[in-house]
């Protein structure tokens, strides 16, 4: 297993957990423009980085992609779904958070669960990725829900965090993404 530093208020995965990072979809993968697309739908925008070279703003280090201001910063070996967890942090920030942001979200246990809900729900706008192959990614990262599955959690368990993401603008009330990041 990966070593990886957890955050405040969060558990580490289960000691047994496989992180199996061949198994993800990456950022090259995607069509060309798809994400960045994606991105600036919302007024935000994507940088991406030279293979290689460090990702600014990841608070995991590594490929992982990160966060600073407004701008989401991914490599072409990031993993889609990390891509998509932090540009959901992003937009659930509130305003006054999102204009100090660097790195860290600082994000509480509500907000990160509706981050890992509406990443889920972003998989979607990318034809190329979808929902299932980030329930799958999330499962193969060794996202770790108390039901066993990113999938059990998104489809049994997810209602506080819909209710949050319906809370502050970012989906409506069928649960349709808003385009729109969070006002307050």
């Amino acid at each position: 297993m990966n070593s990886t530093k957890i955050k405040p208020g969060f558990t580490s995965p289960p000691d047994n957990s496989r992180i199996d990072e061949n198994a993800v979809m990456r950022i090259n993968a995607l069509i060309p423009g798809r994400l960045e697309r994606l991105v600036s739908d919302y007024g935000f925008k994507l940088v991406e980085i030279a293979p290689q070279e460090p990702i600014p703003g990841s608070f995991w280090g590594d490929d992982e992609a990160g966060l600073i201001g407004e701008c989401l910063y991914v490599r072409g070996d990031t993993a889609v779904h990390s891509a998509l967890h932090e540009f959901a942090h992003l937009l659930c920030v509130d305003p006054e958070r999102r204009a100090r942001l660097h790195t860290d979200a600082q994000s509480d246990d509500q907000e990160e669960i509706a981050v890992c809900y509406l990443q889920i729900l972003l998989a979607d706008q990318l034809a190329d990725f979808g929902r299932e192959r980030a329930l799958t990614d999330m499962d193969a990262w060794g996202y770790s829900f108390r039901l066993g599955s990113a999938r059990a959690w998104f489809e049994q368990d997810g209602a506080d965090a819909y209710a949050w993401l319906q809370h502050f603008g970012l989906i409506d009330a069928d649960g349709q993404l808003t385009f729109k990041a969070r006002r307050s």
